[in-house]
């Protein structure tokens, strides 16, 4: 890959450089706290991380709304503790969560480390199926605004990863060509796939080690970039 001309590395944001797990569970031991949920956080996070992982699935897909996906995850996780609440307070958790969560802003080992060697040669991007309203507070809270020429939402585009117009739409603010461009994401189906499709170079940010057939340059520590660009 280095010797294939790219001058811009684009980036995914959570599961990639921000350690979203991490920063959610102190979000959620707080917002806990807050409503008095009487519940054994790691029980929770345990059954609730995979059923988020799925309703962000359905999201890019349009199966679920943004309502729905923020309300759904909380319902169906509760559900399985035999826990029922009003709908009312599933949206003031969902709600305090949203605030809650861009405060804690551990990044992944290396992050930090990684930017810094990259910027020293590339120009650096987000590309993020995230909400609006929090991912530009991530990026600034946790101290790497400073390395992003652009930053490209879903929201902003009105379509999500890994439809081919929201990378085409993040080539076109970096002024790149989609040759000249790599993007390194942790979902195969949304970062890697759908860049692919936009005609970009790709590396796979592997760190769940998930079982992959097709063939991706792919790593599982961010320093190994290093090895490819």
């Amino acid at each position: 890959m280095q010797n294939n001309g790219i001058t811009d590395v684009f980036f995914d944001l959570d599961h990639t450089l921000w350690d979203f797990d991490k920063n959610s569970g102190l979000a959620f031991e707080r917002v806990f706290r807050k409503h008095k949920i009487e519940l054994p956080l790691a029980e929770f996070l345990r059954v609730y991380e995979p059923i988020n992982l799925d309703y962000w699935k359905k999201y890019r897909e349009d199966r679920v709304s943004k309502e729905q996906l923020r309300r759904g995850r909380l319902t169906e996780t509760f559900d399985c503790f035999k826990l029922k609440f009003p709908l009312e307070t599933i949206d003031s958790l969902a709600h305090c969560y949203i605030e809650e969560l861009p405060i804690d802003n551990h990044l992944f080992t290396g992050a930090v480390d990684i930017l810094d060697y990259l910027s020293a040669n590339y120009r650096l991007h987000i590309i993020t199926n995230g909400f609006e309203e929090v991912q530009h507070l991530k990026l600034h809270n946790s101290g790497i605004k400073k390395y992003f020429s652009t930053v490209t939402t879903s929201e902003e585009v009105g379509l999500k990863k890994p439809h081919p117009v929201i990378f085409e739409t993040a080539l076109m603010k970096a002024s790149v060509a989609s040759t000249q461009s790599v993007m390194i994401g942790d979902s195969l189906e949304a970062d890697i796939i759908g860049a692919q499709k936009a005609g970009m170079h790709t590396l796979f940010f592997n760190y769940r080690n998930e079982m992959v057939t097709a063939p991706h340059f792919a790593i599982s520590e961010l320093s190994e970039i290093k090895k490819h660009l």
